[in-house]
């Protein structure tokens, strides 16, 4: 119920964003949307602290107009995340940075179910013409080597056969960091997405110049 009731308010706050289809206008910020799971909607923290607003800031600093949606939903798996596509990602956006699939190996989900669900995503982004970004997971260890490799190569294989930006690992640099980490041990304190935004920054400014190219 808590998890249907946030996705309800994200669909709100974007339609509020967005306000139906917008002509795309040199002027205008490139809107990107973060359609994610707990990574990306900042669990544990404040929102001025949540991946998407850190991510926009830094940005902005480099002297990029853009805007930053955050679209993400704490327990989302990539078949969550797909049935509520359509809505998460309205009509005006440039481009989304599709960061899901931790809860999948988490929950020792199929790999195969979460690629089918993944390629359903980024296949119909594709059809709208909208620009992916494919934020990859990698599976932890104690799932054993079969699940491991399998799991490992869903992201690289999407983004090879559809052509999409990838930056490998989520969460490189982060894991394993006591003072990067929520005592969970799963979500990441307000040091640890700014980690994550530094070291992801260049995969998103190349992203930023397709998401462009593609809009105009």
């Amino acid at each position: 119920m808590f998890r249907t009731l946030v996705a309800i308010v994200i669909a709100v706050m974007l339609l509020m964003t967005y306000g139906g289809a917008v002509q795309a206008a040199p002027d205008r910020p490139l809107r990107i949307v973060a359609l994610g799971d707990s990574l990306t909607a900042g669990y544990g923290l404040p929102q001025s602290a949540a991946f998407p607003v850190v991510l926009e800031r830094a940005l902005k600093t480099r002297g990029h107009n853009v805007e930053i949606v955050n679209a993400g939903v704490s327990g989302d798996t990539a078949a969550g995340g797909l049935e509520r596509l359509d809505w998460s990602v309205p009509d005006g956006a440039d481009g989304v940075i599709l960061e899901l699939g931790a809860n999948d190996m988490l929950r020792g989900l199929d790999p195969a179910a979460t690629r089918r669900a993944l390629d359903a995503i980024v296949t119909r982004l594709k059809a709208r013409g909208i620009p992916v970004l494919l934020a990859g997971m990698y599976a932890s260890h104690n799932l054993g080597p079969d699940y491991v490799q399998r799991f490992d190569a869903i992201y690289r294989d999407l983004a090879a056969e559809h052509g999409l930006v990838l930056y490998p690992f989520f969460l490189e640099g982060v894991v394993g960091q006591r003072q990067l980490n929520l005592p969970d041990g799963l979500h990441l304190t307000a040091k640890g997405v700014e980690t994550i935004v530094e070291r992801i920054l260049p995969s998103v400014e190349s992203f930023l110049a397709r998401a462009s190219a593609s809009r105009s």
